[in-house]
Order: structure tokens, then C-alpha cells, then sequence
């Protein structure tokens, strides 16, 4: 009989493709970067914005209606494991992409540090950082981008 208290945590024996449900949801490790708008180049490259969708809350970084934001949003991307070959636009901090890639999550994942707010309190969310849309964007909303174009979602230490 295996004693339990030597069982690696799930992360590191599951692909993204065998874990449950729940498992999977607690991933994420609530940065929100997810939520912010991005723009993509012709060659493929990512490019984020400061700018969040509508539906997210800035200060605890979470969808005000995570059940029903791909109704309310239809560009929302919600990531599943079928996915994991195309999480290369999520930043390099991202879990998801961070377990992919085969890179184990960091130090300050609440499911490292048992801390709900851990994420947000590193310095690794959009907290205090994006300005959150007063509506959804569409084609006849102007929105100068350029202006709006920031490199923090991309880096690895706060």
C-alpha cells in the first residue's frame, strides 16, 4: 500500500488531457490575463493590451459571470485540453501553458502557496493594471491600440 502522504500533486503525474474537471478549473491561477484583449499580427504574433473585458472584476480578477460569459461574450475563449497545442498565445506565466510546456507551476500558484490571493498579491495579475470595458467591443467601437499596448502580461518575475 503507497502511504499518501508521498503522492506528487496532481500537476506533475496528469497530463492537462487526464485530469478532472476540477482539477483542471483549479489551474488557473487567476491572473486574468486571459481577459485582456489581444491583437494578433499577420506572422501570428500576440500582442496584449491593457484594456479587459466587460465582464471582469479588476480587483479579485474574476468573471463577473463566468457560467455565462461565452453567451454574453462569443469571443471569449474558454480553454479546454483538446486546446493545449494552440496555448502558445497565453503569456508565459500562464499555468495551463506552464504545465504544456512541461515547466510545473511557480512559486506563488495558490495551489503552491494555499493561498487564494497569492497570484494577485506576487504582483502576477491584472490587479491595479487594466482598465476594464465599460461594454463589449465591436466592429464600430475606435479604440486606438496602439496606445493601449503593454508588455507586463509577458513577464516571468514580478
Amino acid at each position: 500500500m503507497t502511504d499518501q502522504s508521498d503522492k506528487s500533486p496532481f500537476w506533475e503525474v496528469k497530463r492537462l488531457s487526464e485530469m478532472s474537471p476540477t482539477e483542471w478549473e483549479s489551474l488557473c491561477d487567476g491572473c486574468a490575463k486571459c481577459c485582456l484583449q489581444k491583437l494578433e499580427d499577420l506572422d501570428g504574433a500576440v500582442y496584449y493590451t491593457d484594456l479587459a473585458c466587460h465582464l471582469l472584476d479588476a480587483d479579485c480578477c474574476q468573471c463577473t459571470d463566468y457560467q455565462n460569459r461565452q453567451q454574453r461574450v462569443p469571443s471569449c475563449v474558454m480553454l479546454t485540453p483538446e486546446d493545449v497545442d494552440r496555448f502558445d498565445w497565453l503569456p508565459p506565466t500562464c499555468s495551463y501553458r506552464r504545465i504544456a510546456e512541461g515547466r510545473g507551476l511557480p512559486a506563488w500558484h495558490p495551489l503552491i502557496t494555499g493561498d487564494a490571493t497569492s497570484t494577485r498579491s506576487s504582483g502576477f495579475s491584472v490587479q491595479g493594471r487594466a482598465l476594464v470595458l465599460a461594454q463589449p467591443l465591436d466592429s464600430s467601437t475606435d479604440v486606438d491600440w496602439e496606445a493601449h499596448l503593454v508588455d507586463w502580461p509577458l513577464e516571468e518575475s514580478a
